[in-house]
């Protein structure tokens, strides 16, 4: 069993050193529980579904589902303080000092640096789960149409979350509905 304090620091390490919120989290985060062996690629897989689809900040629902995972309640309490307060320090030391330094030409140029390492952050896990999961023609048919109707015709996510449920309910409701004629 993990203990509460592996896992308080495992989530104050990923929130201190990550940059950019939740998303370029996926990477830090795979890396510390997965590589452990404390979940499983699947659990993994399971828990940034799970994060991206309830409401609130997506850092500290992978925290809140991992910690539970782990620990249950207190692991949940643990992982979501671990995650949350370096960032909360950081800001507001950032929030103390950045007003003189916000027009240097350094801290300008430092912070167009950073983007797009931040773009790299969310875009490795992103593909990576991409090739851990098994998915078939029709999964591949959902995340490509939907990309080209966001990006392209820039409809928007919610009318596509909306569609995509209906038809996963209907499909479901069908299949059991086939199985009941057997």
């Amino acid at each position: 069993m993990v203990s509460l304090g592996k896992i308080f620091w495992i989530f104050a390490k990923i929130g201190a050193f990550t940059i950019g919120g939740g998303i370029p989290m996926i990477a830090a985060i795979k890396k510390e529980l997965v590589e452990r062996q404390w979940l499983t690629d699947e659990d993994f897989i399971d828990i940034i579904t799970l994060a991206q689809t309830a409401p609130g900040l997506f850092a500290v629902n992978i925290a809140i589902l991992t910690g539970h995972k782990l620990r249950g309640t207190k692991g949940s309490v643990v992982a979501t303080i671990g995650s949350a307060l370096p960032p909360f320090i950081i800001i507001l030391l950032v929030a103390m000092f950045f007003t003189s330094y916000k027009d240097n030409e350094y801290v300008i140029k430092a912070f167009k640096g950073i983007r797009p390492a931040v773009v790299a952050l969310i875009g490795v896990p992103m593909l990576d789960m991409l090739r851990s999961t098994r998915m078939r023609w029709w999964s591949w048919l959902i995340v490509v149409s939907s990309m080209t109707l966001v990006c392209l015709l820039s409809v928007s996510p919610i009318y596509i979350l909306i569609c995509v449920i209906a038809v996963a309910a209907f499909v479901s409701w069908y299949n059991n509905k086939k199985e009941v004629r057997r």
